[in-house]
């Protein structure tokens, strides 16, 4: 080491000293909760959707709900709460089980002490800390009284098997099954818990729930129906700014991004499902069939091609999902325009019947009886003519429900005709209100006239 001047000694001594000390006096002070998140809706809403759904579960039998958190493992995406979990507390919490015991009335929320995700010793002034369990305000931003560690969850599980049934909410209708893991598969949450639940309890009754989450999650309070207009309003936005991006030679990824970043500017944090923005051939496939390919995922628009937009914005963890069909080249062929006219008529005619009392099976009647019959087998049919939305592009549903006024889901008759290379997708969003419907994408066109003129 070559030594310093001696008129610069001094100052290498104070820089040293500092260097040694900086790691104490910059070090970041432990993060709480509250820093980071709120949830999007004051506490009384929370308890108002646990009590209603306390007062189901007791009305059919009682038990224990368990319904678990996501696990905060992320590989770059943004944290994104299971939507059962958020509907019950609005918290953004990893690997965490609510437990509402409909045999006492109550709710307890099993969290870790502290966040993992905020630990880090090798890195201690990026990772300092976050509390979960030790932090006595995140319950009470969720309006719960009762919250337990996670380190509990075993014991009185077992408990509660010993008193009776338990439940779950396997996002779907039909009888419960355990799962068996696969070779290669990934388990979901709820498969997990069941898995869980067995090896802590395998005598116990466990059943499923889906039911009466479906009846309490259908019907939506006042702060999400807002939350769902303001979703669409953004998605209008985002179709907007797509349909002006439409042109020859523009590729279906180009739209796509075009489309989500309208969606931000809109206050989305993020897009509920990936855009499908699909063209010419591609426009006669499904989705699923289109992203088991990435080369199929990019086409390029030509002149004379429809590209259909079926997208959705979020706000506030809301979500909408809206669809349009846009001429490439500034006109609709005759049998282009022939066919979305046709579906919109459709569509007109099951908004129509839209009231309260009404089911969705009654509503797929209305859309057979409206469709043309030669027309038939080229609609996706049955069961596409509608589906519930709200913290999902797919919230769980009874189709056999009456509807009931604050009940919020989409229309939508896709229509892919193979043997003339013609597809076309319209789809709105629809409240149902104490006088029939209200839809609440109303404001974006749909006239084969408008459409066109959107995209010049």
């Amino acid at each position: 080491m070559i030594p310093a001047p001696a008129r610069l000694r001094p100052l290498v001594a104070l820089v040293l000293a500092a260097a040694v000390q900086a790691p104490l006096s910059a070090q970041t002070p432990e993060q709480r909760y509250t820093d980071w998140a709120r949830p999007p809706f004051p506490p009384s809403e929370y308890v108002a959707r646990r009590t209603a759904l306390l007062e189901r579960l007791a009305a059919s039998g009682g038990g224990v709900l368990l319904v678990p958190s996501a696990d905060g493992v992320t590989s770059g995406e943004t944290f994104r709460q299971l939507d059962d979990f958020l509907y019950l507390t609005g918290l953004e919490l990893p690997r965490s089980v609510l437990a509402l015991d409909a045999d006492v009335g109550s709710a307890t929320l099993f969290l870790p002490p502290r966040d993992a995700r905020f630990e880090n010793p090798g890195r201690p002034n990026d990772f300092p800390g976050r509390p979960l369990g030790d932090d006595p305000d995140v319950g009470r931003l969720a309006g719960l009284e009762h919250t337990a560690d996670m380190g509990r969850l075993d014991q009185r599980v077992a408990v509660w098997a010993a008193r009776g049934r338990l439940l779950v909410d396997p996002g779907r209708a039909g009888p419960l099954a355990t799962p068996r893991p696969t070779w290669s598969a990934t388990l979901g949450p709820v498969e997990t818990l069941l898995l869980r639940l067995r090896e802590v309890a395998p005598r116990a009754r466990v059943e499923s729930a889906f039911a009466q989450v479906a009846r309490t999650r259908m019907v939506k309070s006042p702060a999400e129906v807002d939350a769902l207009r303001r979703a669409a309003a953004a998605t209008a936005a985002g179709i907007r700014a797509g349909a002006r991006a439409v042109r020859p030679g523009v590729d279906e990824a180009t739209l796509q991004g075009v489309f989500e970043a309208a969606c931000r500017e809109h206050g989305s944090a993020s897009v509920p499902f990936t855009p499908i923005v699909k063209s010419g051939p591609n426009s006669l496939w499904p989705w699923r069939i289109l992203a088991a390919h990435a080369d199929r995922r990019n086409r390029r628009l030509e002149s004379g091609d429809v590209v259909i937009f079926d997208v959705g914005c979020e706000a506030d963890g809301y979500v909408s999902d809206v669809g349009r069909t846009f001429p490439v080249g500034g006109r609709y062929s005759p049998q282009q325009r022939e066919k979305l006219e046709m579906i919109t008529r459709v569509s007109d005619q099951v908004a129509a019947a839209v009231r309260p009392g009404t089911t969705l099976a009654e509503l797929t009647r209305v859309a057979y009886e409206a469709i043309p019959d030669d027309e038939e087998p080229y609609m996706q049919t049955p069961s596409y003519f509608g589906h519930h939305i709200g913290l999902s592009s797919g919230d769980p549903a009874l189709p056999d429900e009456p509807l009931a006024p604050g009940m919020v889901f989409t229309i939508e008759p896709w229509y892919y005709n193979h043997e003339l290379g013609v597809s076309v997708f319209v789809e709105d969003v629809v409240l149902v209100t104490e006088e029939g419907a209200e839809v609440l994408t109303a404001g974006l066109p749909r006239s084969t006239r408008e459409l066109e003129a959107m995209t010049r």
